[in-house]
């Protein structure tokens, strides 16, 4: 007959690491949703309580940073050190950093006003610049520039976050047809252009359009290095 076990015999729980509770995080989001992230629901995953989180994350927002960072680790930053017009390169980049977001709707909608600093984050950044570098950017240039070009990979994937509502654009593209040449001339003539295009052609083309304006226009109110 097997002797009864006591409970100080089972198995210790694994330690608890800022690694650790960010994967849990991310399994959690992939599964659940960003909303889902929560101290409370990461504490139940990792069979602790939401107090010994707060050792390694002061708040929720916090937290879904990390979850943002961790995922910048799948951007893929090859481009970088490829063969190629840079310019090319660097939509690349962008591209991959876009397309990870439009993996994570809710993800995506967080990004707009997160603030990342870790590894990953650093990463892109140091990669984005050295293609701007590379295409002769005036240093002050690439350092606002940069910020640009995230910001608005940022909004396009959030923007789409919630997903496409064919409704509404039906009802868009009808109020474009119906405005009148008298009241709203250059509405008229370009019509349903307006709207035209692939979303992957559209966003290519409004990156090629930042990337130039970034090139040409100098930064005002300081000196140029």
């Amino acid at each position: 007959m097997d002797e009864p076990r006591s409970r100080r015999e089972r198995p210790a729980k694994a330690a608890l690491t800022r690694r650790g509770i960010v994967a849990a995080a991310v399994e959690v989001m992939r599964a659940e949703g960003l909303d889902r992230v929560t101290m409370r629901r990461l504490a139940k995953e990792l069979d602790t309580g939401p107090a010994s989180l707060y050792v390694y994350f002061r708040n929720t927002a916090q937290l879904h940073v990390a979850v943002l960072d961790e995922l910048l680790g799948s951007v893929d930053l090859a481009p970088v050190k490829a063969a190629g017009d840079w310019r090319e390169r660097l939509e690349a980049v962008l591209a991959s950093y876009t397309l990870m977001l439009f993996e994570y709707p809710s993800l995506a909608q967080s990004a707009v006003t997160a603030r990342p600093s870790g590894e990953n984050y650093l990463k892109l950044v140091e990669s984005i610049l050295a293609l701007l570098d590379e295409g002769g950017v005036p240093p002050q240039q690439a350092s606002w520039g940069v910020d640009l070009l995230l910001k608005v990979a940022t909004a396009t994937a959030a923007e789409h976050a919630g997903g496409e509502d064919p409704e509404q654009w039906d009802e868009v593209g009808a109020a474009l047809r119906a405005v009148r040449s008298e009241t709203h001339p250059r509405i008229a003539a370009l019509g349903e252009d307006l709207l035209s295009g692939p979303g992957p052609a559209r966003t290519s083309w409004g990156i090629r359009v930042l990337i130039n304006g970034v090139i040409a226009t100098p930064r005002t109110g300081g000196k140029q290095s």
